[in-house]
């Protein structure tokens, strides 16, 4: 069944909105916030990004996320006084039904902001959307580089 267009329509700009809080929330440090935008099983794909040392791996679930969020925190590559930024743009979103939708989207991950910056990677977002009790919730990432 699909959904009204008016319907449709507010579902898109919510998870559009969706995905600009996690890049924000990335750059912001608020891990908690930033889990909250995931569904509870959320599986996220990353693989190995050589430009700043990260091995690739597959988190999953919020304690996982959250995790992984604390450890580029640790490290510098994310967060407050990280001098970094998540860009996200060219995003298209496809309904799979009432409740689920796939998004692709690139980004562009930002070094040395306050100073001289520079593009640290480039890659795409494929993300899986479920509509929840709570509202649209990342319940997929797929990261590609390149």
């Amino acid at each position: 069944m699909r959904q009204p267009s008016g319907d449709r329509a507010a579902a898109e700009l919510e998870i559009r909105n969706v995905l600009a809080q996690l890049a924000h929330l990335a750059d912001s440090g608020d891990i908690d916030e930033y889990t909250s935008l995931l569904t509870d099983d959320v599986v996220w794909a990353m693989p190995a990004n050589p430009s700043i040392g990260l091995a690739s791996s597959e988190r999953r679930g919020h304690d996982e996320i959250a995790a992984g969020q604390r450890e580029r925190m640790d490290a510098g590559h994310q967060g407050p006084g990280s001098n970094t930024m998540h860009t996200i743009s060219t995003i298209s979103i496809a309904f799979d039904g009432d409740d689920s939708a796939t998004s692709h989207s690139t980004f562009a991950y930002w070094g040395d902001t306050v100073t001289a910056p520079v593009v640290r990677s480039l890659g795409r977002y494929v993300d899986t959307f479920r509509r929840t009790d709570s509202g649209w919730r990342l319940a997929r990432r797929e990261i590609i580089f390149g």
